[in-house]
C-alpha cells in the first residue's frame, strides 16, 4: 500500500508556494508521492483569458520535473467536465483500491468544507490534510489532519495581475513556467 497526496487545484498558474505546501506535507507524513492534479474546469468560474487546462497541465507537469517525490496528474484533464473532488477520489479510489490518499486543501478550502459537494461521502474516501493560508481560519468540524508549514502569502491571482502589469514575477514561478507563459502570451 501507498500513502498518495493529492493537491488539486487549478494551477493558474501553479506557483512556488504550489510545490512548498506539497513538499512539506509529504515530509510531515511520510508520503510515498504527492500528485499535483489541474482541475479540467473548476466547479467555480473561470475567466475566458486564462490558461488552458493543456496549459496549466503544462505547467505543473514542468514545476516538478525534478523534484523527487511530486508528479503530476493528468487525471481530471484527461476526463475533462467539471472537476468534482468526490467524482475524482471514487475513480482513484477503484483504480487503486490498497492505496490511502491524503486530500491537500488550504484554509480558505477548510473553512468552506459544509459546502463541498457529497462531502459526508468524500470522507470516507480520503484523509483530509489541511494547511494554514493567509485570511483564513482554517477551522471546521470535519476530521482534518493538519500540517503547520511556513506560510508564504502568494496566490496565482497575484501571479497573473503581475503579468498583466509587467510586474516582476523572478522567484514565484518554479523553473520553465515563466518562459512557458511569455512564449503561450498568457495573462496579459
Amino acid at each position: 500500500m501507498k500513502r498518495i497526496g493529492i493537491l488539486g487545484g487549478t494551477f493558474n498558474p501553479p506557483h512556488i508556494g504550489h510545490l512548498l505546501i506539497a513538499d512539506e506535507v509529504r515530509h510531515a507524513l511520510q508520503l510515498d508521492e504527492i500528485r499535483l492534479m489541474p482541475t479540467a474546469i473548476p466547479p467555480h468560474k473561470m475567466n475566458p483569458n486564462d490558461a488552458s487546462p493543456e496549459q496549466r497541465l503544462r505547467m505543473v507537469e514542468m514545476s516538478v520535473e525534478h523534484v523527487d517525490g511530486l508528479t503530476c496528474s493528468s487525471f481530471e484533464v484527461d476526463r475533462g467536465g467539471v472537476s468534482y473532488t468526490y467524482d475524482t477520489m471514487a475513480a482513484l479510489k477503484e483504480m487503486e483500491p490498497s492505496n490511502e490518499f491524503f486530500f491537500i486543501i488550504g484554509g480558505d478550502m477548510i473553512d468552506i468544507l459544509p459546502q463541498w459537494h457529497r462531502i459526508d461521502e468524500l470522507l470516507k474516501l480520503v484523509t483530509f490534510v489541511g494547511v494554514d493560508r493567509p485570511d483564513s481560519n482554517g477551522e471546521t468540524t470535519f476530521p482534518i489532519v493538519k500540517v503547520n508549514i511556513p506560510e508564504i502569502d502568494l496566490s496565482s491571482t497575484l501571479i497573473r495581475k503581475r503579468f498583466a502589469e509587467g510586474g516582476p514575477v523572478r522567484f514565484l514561478l518554479p523553473n520553465g513556467v515563466e518562459a512557458f507563459i511569455r512564449k503561450e502570451e498568457l495573462y496579459g
